[in-house]
């Protein structure tokens, strides 16, 4: 029975599809011909439109797949071992420090190479 449904919701995916498509170009089309309106008012209706538009987008099988993808990065976020206030310090004075070190040696190269050149050419 599952299958059945699947079958079904996903033969309509292509004219949810189209609604999305519309629904933005709706957004578009009014945005632009509302422009004398404030923009309070266009920021709302746009966010409405949006909003209507993702609802549709979600009830597609690429929709419910992405919603699937969300929620397991919120997963996989939770899991990750964030770096203390510390150790973020220490690393990125480390990499400032490397940083000037390349920049010294590179304008030192430059600087050697420039006078060479200058000898060759003079």
């Amino acid at each position: 029975m599952n299958v059945q449904a699947d079958t079904a919701g996903s033969r309509f995916d292509s004219v949810r599809w189209v609604i999305v498509a519309l629904l933005v170009a709706l957004a578009v089309v009014g945005n632009q011909y509302y422009s004398a309106e404030p923009i309070l008012y266009r920021v709302l209706g746009l966010l409405v439109i949006g909003v209507v538009a993702a609802l549709v987008a979600f009830q597609t099988a690429r929709g419910r797949a992405f919603l699937s993808l969300l929620k397991e990065s919120r997963v996989e976020i939770r899991k990750v071992v964030w770096p203390t206030r510390q150790e973020t310090t220490q690393t990125t004075l480390i990499v400032v420090a490397v940083v000037l070190l390349m920049a010294l040696l590179l304008w030192g190269l430059d600087s050697l190479l420039g006078w060479l050149v200058s000898l060759v050419v003079g």
